[in-house]
């Protein structure tokens, strides 16, 4: 059904992401899968930059969007197919964000919109989006997910 949507949608997932530092990409518990942070991309190297300083707001969307599409690959990946995603529960959206940069949350809308294109109602979801000094490799935007799967 998601595989379907995502042909309609002309979207191919990318490679999932493998770890890089001491943590797994995906830790399940019973049903809940928790992916790792995964950070922004432009032509496969972090997509470094501040909103507010450096980045638009529309890269910033056009980066979360970008997330998210990794996300839903890695575990989709880890899962045995996208099909096997029963619900999105929550993403956290960080923002690497200059001072005076306060709209982290349509910075978010750039993820949250896409998954609910791809997943519709089993994609609406919790969220929290923040502003932060700084994240590895000075990327743009990172965004972990929380998602209920079958078992």
């Amino acid at each position: 059904m998601i595989e379907e949507k995502l042909r309609l949608l002309g979207i191919t997932l990318p490679p999932p992401t493998r770890a890089v530092g001491a943590y797994v990409p995906v830790a399940r518990i019973g049903n809940t899968a928790f992916v790792a942070g995964h950070i922004a991309k432009r032509d496969g190297k972090p997509w470094v930059g501040k909103l507010g300083a450096n980045v638009s707001l529309e890269e910033g969307k056009a980066a979360a969007r970008g997330v998210a599409l990794d996300l839903i690959a890695t575990l989709a990946d880890a899962i045995g197919g996208i099909d096997n995603v029963k619900r999105i529960a929550k993403i956290m959206v960080l923002v690497n964000s200059a001072d005076t940069f306060t709209e982290q949350h349509l910075v978010a809308n750039g993820a949250s919109e896409l998954i609910g294109d791809i997943f519709g109602e089993i994609g609406a979801h919790a969220r929290s989006a923040f502003g932060v000094a700084q994240i590895p490799f000075g990327a743009c935007v990172e965004i972990e997910l929380i998602a209920e799967v079958t078992s």
